[in-house]
């Protein structure tokens, strides 16, 4: 029996996710946590504190979700910020159309 046998750190390497299943994963113990504090009656702080929370979270899970659970850092922060364009550039061209489409609908 060898002591210094390396598959034992190989099976614990083989465990480690990558890290946007990572990132996938605290955002929805994030997402939760913000539920509660939302949900939660006594304090009112905790409610203001549980729903910018829970925004933001939503608005991550919704791009870690269409990023491969495979991808490393730096995968996933460049196509993090391309879905964070994506969506801003809807964003932009709702609200310039909004005020053209409401006009034609008269």
């Amino acid at each position: 029996m060898d002591l210094t046998d390396p598959q034992p750190e190989a099976q614990q390497r083989s465990f480690r996710l990558p890290f946007a299943a990572r990132i996938q994963g605290i955002l929805i113990f994030v997402m939760f946590g913000a539920l509660v504090l939302i949900g939660q009656q006594r304090n009112k702080q905790f409610y203001q504190i549980g729903l910018p929370v829970l925004v933001v979270a939503a608005f991550l899970q919704i791009a870690f979700g269409n990023i491969p659970p495979r991808s490393n850092w730096k995968q996933s922060l460049l196509l993090l910020a391309l879905t964070w364009v994506i969506v801003g550039a809807v964003f932009f061209a709702s609200i310039k159309l909004a005020p053209t489409l409401i006009d034609r609908s008269r």
